[in-house]
């Protein structure tokens, strides 16, 4: 993703969910309820403890063709909070993430995607759907509702 379009994209999701949307900074801290997107042609991970997790940017090498790319980021959350992760994996190109998600799986995190059918291009959710990665595969409209229902019964 090319820099201007993630300034435009954080704004965008924004205005479309209500929520704090923030294009992430290097050591700019980890915030509950608050959207970090990568910034464009930067890696984004997370480095820190789980009590207090950092966001740290690079253009490192491409990974998948792209950067920013999830993958490194995936190894990052999986480094600090293992299996207490979940992942979304909604509508993209290519296969970017399955590496990532199967790491994750293995280390007994969850993941779920979005469908072919509401999907723009379901490259990435169709990678680790294919590859079995996927606890839920779901229309776009209920991956909320499941992550709550996930999260409620994490916590009970």
């Amino acid at each position: 993703m090319p820099p201007t379009f993630t300034t435009i994209l954080a704004e965008h999701i924004r205005r479309s969910t209500g929520w704090d949307c923030v294009e992430a900074a290097d050591g700019m801290p980890v915030m509950g309820g608050r959207i970090h997107l990568a910034r464009g042609d930067h890696h984004m991970r997370v480095t820190g403890t789980a009590a207090k997790p950092v966001l740290k940017l690079d253009q490192g090498p491409q990974e998948n063709f792209c950067r920013p790319s999830v993958e490194p980021m995936m190894r990052s959350i999986i480094e600090i909070w293992g299996g207490k992760v979940l992942a979304v994996i909604l509508t993209g190109m290519g296969h970017d993430g399955q590496k990532g998600c199967a790491e994750l799986v293995q280390a007994g995190g969850t993941v779920v995607a979005q469908d072919e059918a509401t999907s723009v291009v379901w490259g990435m959710p169709g990678a680790v759907a294919r590859a079995g990665l996927c606890s839920a595969v779901l229309p776009l409209g209920e991956i909320a509702p499941w992550v709550q229902k996930q999260i409620m019964r994490r916590a009970a």
